[in-house]
C-alpha cells in the first residue's frame, strides 16, 4: 500500500539495547557503534515521518527532534543501567514531539506505521505533546520555558531519582528558566538538563540577533554545573551525561551542533527548525541507502486534505491578516521620514517575525525594528517602556496563546499609561495543527484593567477591515490589542453578493459595532474568522425564509448601545466565535443585555474541547461549522 496507509519501511526493531554505566565515563568501541547504529536509525525515522507532515500540508518540525536523538539514545542506555532514574525524557521543546511519539512507537505503546499519521486530523499526533491523548506519551509540553520549573517540582516529588530534561537554546531565553536555575540551584535539586544549542531559531540565528546570549555563562552564574561539548562526537557527549550524572545537585550539558546536522537541504539553516521538505527527505533517505521507492512511495502518495464547503457571502480570494497586520503598519510608517518613524515608533519581535506579520516591516522600515528573542515579558515590557513617553509607540506581536504570559505585564504598562499596539496572531483554533497549547482562545484576558480605564480589543473580519483598523489606531494612546487567525480569510461581502464589505468609503470607527444584514427573527453576533462562517449561515437561513440578521463587532471589549439595543429587541441573540466559550465575549454579551433590562433568547457557540489536529478540521471538530451554527439558530428561533 502507498501513501499513510503504508507498513513503516525503518524497521525500529533494529534498535538495540543498551546499558551505559556513567562511573565509566569512556565508552568501548562495541558501546560506541551500537550507539552511533542507534542514532542513525532513530534519525532516519524521524526524517521520513515528520516530513509526513510537510507532504499532507500540516507543517511541522524536524530538525529539533532529529538533533537531540543523541541525548536520547544515550538516556535511554542510562534507563537499562539503573532504576535510580526517573525514566521520563521531559523536554521543554515541545515542538520537537517526534521524539515522544518515537519512544511511543519504541515501547510498544504505538505502532511504528501510526508514525506516518504525524499532525494528521484525529491521528492523536498533534503537534505538541499532549498528556492523555497519545498512548505513550507522558507528559504536555509546547509553550516555550513552561518545563523546567515543572520538572524541578518532579525532582522535588522523587528526591531518590534523577530527573532529567531536554533543553533548547531557543527555551532557555525565557524568563521562566532562568527562575528554575534559581531554584534548583538553591535546593540542590537532582535536575539534569541536556540542551540542544544549534544557534537556530524561527526567526534567525540567536548569535546574531542576540548578541552577548551565552548559555554556559548563563547557567554557570546560576550556579549549575555546566559541560559544554560538541553534540556530534559522542564520546564527549557521553563524558559530559556522565559526568553531570554523577554530580550531585542540578547539572546541564550544552551540546553544541549545527542545526539538523547531515542533511544536506536544511543543515544549520532555519528551515531546519520547520519541517523538512519531501524532496529533501527523499534526498537524504536515498543518500542514506534506502531505495528511493521507500520514501517516495509513502511521501509522494500523501496529499493535503481539507473540508470542502462552498460558502457563500464572502470572496473566493482570501488573504492572511497576520501578515496583512505589517503591511498595514507599513502604511502608516511610510508616511513618516525615516528619522521621524525611529524616534516615534518601535516595533520588537520576539521570534516570529516571519509568523506574525512583522517580517515586512523589517523589510521595509529596519529603522523601527529591533529583532529580539523568545523573551515575550521582557519584549512587552520593553514595547510597554518605549511608549511611556506620550508620544512615543511601541509595538508588539506574538501568537495569541502567549498571551496568556504577559498579563501582569500588561497590568503594568497600564498603570504606566503607555501606549502599545500589541498583534496576537494564531488566534482561535482554526488551523492549528499545533494544537491545545498553541490555541490562542483567552484573547479577553487582555481586557484586566479597572473600569476607570480602557482597553481596546480588535479582531479585523478580513484584509480590508485589518487595513481599516490599523489605519485608525495606530497612534491612538493607551493600550490597543489586534487579533488575527493563522487561516486565512475571505473578503465578507454585501448582501448582494458582489460589493465588498470594508472598501471604498468604509471607515473603522472603534466601539462601533457593524449591521451586515438586519433581521426581524433574531440576530447573530460574531466577529474575526467565525464572521464569514456566521454569514454564510446566516444567509442559507434566509434562503429558507427565516429572517436573521447579522453584527460584526470588531470592538469585542465595548458595548455598542445602539447595536446591542437592535439585537437584544429581537426574538434572539447568539454569539459564535472561536475564542473559549468560559471567556469569550459569549461570556459577557448575554450580562450586557440584562443590565439593559433586554431579555431575549440567548445563546452562545465557542471553543470548548481539547483540539483534533489537523488544519480545517479545528473549526467542525468544535462544532463552529456553518452547519452547527444554522441549527444553533434553528433551535433559538424555536
Amino acid at each position: 500500500m502507498a501513501g499513510a496507509a503504508s507498513e513503516f519501511p525503518i524497521d525500529l526493531k533494529k534498535y538495540k539495547k543498551l546499558s551505559l554505566d556513567p562511573t565509566k565515563p569512556q565508552l568501548t568501541a562495541e558501546q560506541k557503534s551500537t550507539l552511533q547504529h542507534n542514532i542513525q536509525l532513530l534519525r532516519d525515522a524521524i526524517v521520513l515521518f515528520t516530513a509526513t507532515g510537510a507532504a499532507r500540508g500540516v507543517s511541522g518540525h524536524t530538525g529539533g527532534a532529529y538533533d537531540t536523538v543523541p541525548e536520547v539514545c544515550i538516556l535511554l542506555s542510562l534507563f537499562e543501567n539503573s532504576e535510580k532514574y526517573l525514566p521520563i525524557i521531559f523536554d521543554e521543546a515541545g515542538h520537537r514531539v517526534a521524539t515522544q511519539y518515537l519512544l511511543s512507537a519504541l515501547e510498544g505503546s504505538l505502532p511504528a506505521e501510526h508514525l506516518l499519521h504525524y499532525r494528521e486530523a484525529n491521528s492523536k499526533l498533534p503537534g505538541h505533546p499532549e498528556l492523555g491523548l497519545t498512548p505513550g506519551v507522558k507528559f504536555s509540553s509546547g509553550r516555550l520555558g513552561h518545563m523546567w520549573p515543572l520538572v524541578n517540582g518532579v525532582a522535588m516529588a522523587n528526591k531518590d531519582k534523577v530527573v532529567f530534561c531536554l533543553g533548547s537554546d531557543g527555551s532557555q531565553q525565557e524568563g521562566n528558566d532562568a527562575e528554575a536555575a534559581r531554584l534548583a540551584v538553591a535546593q540542590n535539586l537532582n535536575v539534569k538538563l541536556l540542551i540542544d544549542d544549534n544557534d537556530v531559531t524561527i526567526a534567525g540565528h540567536p548569535s546574531q540577533y542576540l548578541k552577548g546570549y551565552d548559555l554556559t555563562k548563563t547557567l554557570e552564574g546560576h550556579g549549575l554545573k555546566v559541560y559544554t561539548v560538541q553534540g556530534e562526537d559522542i564520546d564527549a557527549l557521553w563524558g559530559a551525561i556522565a559526568s553531570i550524572v554523577t554530580y550531585d545537585g542540578p547539572a546541564a550539558v550544552i551540546a553544541k551542533r549545527l542545526m539538523a546536522p547531515g542533511v544536506a537541504d536544511i543543515e544549520g539553516s532555519t528551515h531546519g527548525h520547520d519541517v523538512i521538505p519531501v524532496k529533501a527527505a527523499i534526498k537524504y533517505l536515498t543518500s542514506r541507502g534506502y531505495p528511493e521507492s521507500i520514501a517516495s512511495d509513502i511521501l509522494l502518495n500523501i496529499k493535503p486534505t481539507s473540508v470542502p464547503y462552498l460558502y457563500i457571502g464572502s470572496t473566493k480570494e482570501v488573504g492572511a491578516n497576520r501578515v496583512v497586520f505589517g503591511e498595514a503598519v507599513n502604511l502608516v510608517l511610510d508616511k513618516l521620514s525615516k528619522e521621524e518613524a525611529a524616534k516615534k515608533v518601535m516595533v520588537i519581535d520576539t521570534d516570529l517575525e516571519g509568523s506574525t506579520g512583522l517580517k515586512v516591516i523589517h523589510q521595509k522600515h529596519p529603522e523601527v525594528f529591533v529583532p529580539s528573542g523568545i523573551m515575550e515579558r521582557g519584549n512587552f515590557s520593553a514595547a510597554a517602556g518605549f511608549g511611556f513617553d506620550a508620544n512615543k509607540f511601541g509595538v508588539f506581536s506574538t501568537f495569541s496563546a502567549f498571551l496568556e504570559m504577559v498579563i501582569s505585564e500588561v497590568t503594568m504598562a497600564r498603570l504606566n499609561n503607555c501606549n502599545v499596539l500589541c498583534h496576537f496572531s494564531h488566534s482561535g483554533v482554526d488551523e492549528m495543527a499545533d494544537n491545545t497549547c498553541h490555541f490562542g482562545i483567552n484573547s479577553f484576558y487582555a481586557d484586566n484593567g479597572l473600569s476607570d480605564v480602557q482597553s481596546w480589543l480588535y479582531f479585523p473580519a478580513d484584509p480590508l477591515q485589518m487595513v481599516a483598523v490599523i489605519q485608525r489606531v495606530f497612534f491612538e494612546r493607551g493600550l490597543r490589542f489586534v487579533f488575527s487567525t493563522r487561516s486565512k480569510v475571505p473578503y465578507i461581502l454585501k448582501e448582494d453578493g458582489k460589493t465588498r464589505f470594508f472598501e471604498g468609503d468604509y471607515q473603522f470607527v472603534p466601539g462601533k459595532d457593524e449591521v451586515i444584514v438586519e433581521g426581524k427573527a433574531g440576530y447573530v453576533v460574531s466577529f474575526g474568522e467565525m464572521l464569514y462562517r456566521s454569514w454564510d449561515a446566516v444567509l442559507r437561513c434566509r434562503q429558507e425564509g427565516l429572517d436573521v440578521g447579522l453584527i460584526n463587532k470588531p470592538t469585542l471589549n465595548l458595548v455598542d448601545e445602539q447595536a446591542i439595543k437592535k439585537a437584544g429587541s429581537s426574538p434572539f441573540v447568539l454569539v459564535v466565535e472561536s475564542l473559549n466559550q468560559k471567556t469569550g465575549l459569549g461570556s459577557k454579551y448575554g450580562t450586557w443585555l440584562l443590565e439593559r433590562q433586554l431579555t431575549p433568547k440567548y445563546g452562545y457557540m465557542g471553543t470548548t474541547k481539547e483540539g483534533c489536529g489537523g488544519l480545517s478540521e479545528q473549526i467542525p471538530h468544535q462544532n463552529l461549522d456553518p452547519q452547527s451554527i444554522i441549527m444553533r439558530i434553528k433551535q433559538l428561533s424555536q
